[in-house]
């Protein structure tokens, strides 16, 4: 695995015990050889996964839009930071970069950004690995969330094994290493044909 892109806020207003999940990614990251691709900003959750990748002496690709390069303070110690017009084109250059994801704790980008790859997964447009980081439970409400579709037969239950769900970030990014390249049953994830039973 080359690379992972990692989802995450970029909010400082945050509490402290967020910070070290993201430091301790990006170590990891930079330990492994992996290359960190994310949004290219300097604050929040972004910001620490950056620095601490960078510390450790990994390489770093930002992908920031032209109106948040001011706003977020764009990270100067990328190796790579290239500057796209719209949100659109940085989700899409993050997405073609990734090897494989890793969401971290963050807002309504960040839950834009976990559903677009999921559902890419599910749709078999890609076959990368998605991991998510359940730093404190702060994705509680979202695995729940999932898990009353799949009650509701709205979701397949397959959908479960597209991600690896964990506090741990290191053993979240390992078993996404482990991961990579398995293939899954396209029928086992798409929602049943009228003929079929929506439990099936």
């Amino acid at each position: 695995m080359r690379s992972i892109t990692v989802y995450c806020a970029s909010s400082s207003s945050l509490d402290p015990h967020f910070t070290q999940s993201a430091r301790t990614l990006g170590q990891a990251l930079a330990e492994r050889g992996i290359s960190l691709v994310y949004g290219g900003g300097s604050t929040g959750l972004m910001g620490e996964v950056a620095r601490a990748t960078h510390e450790a002496g990994g390489r770093i690709e930002g992908i920031i839009t032209e109106y948040l390069k001011d706003r977020e303070v764009a990270f100067q110690a990328c190796d790579e930071l290239v500057v796209v017009p719209t949100m659109r084109d940085r989700k899409k250059i993050m997405s073609d970069r990734a090897d494989g994801f890793m969401v971290l704790p963050g807002g309504l980008g960040t839950y834009e950004e976990f559903f677009e790859v999921l559902v890419g997964r599910v749709l078999i447009e890609h076959n990368k690995p998605i991991g998510i980081v359940n730093d404190h439970g702060y994705f509680d409400p979202l695995i729940a969330l999932i898990e009353h579709g799949i009650n509701e037969s709205f979701i397949r239950p397959a959908v479960r094994e597209l991600m690896v769900v964990g506090s741990d970030p290191v053993e979240v990014l390992d078993a996404l290493i482990a991961n990579q390249g398995r293939v899954f049953d396209p029928a086992l994830l798409m929602p049943p044909l009228a003929n079929q039973s929506p439990k099936a």
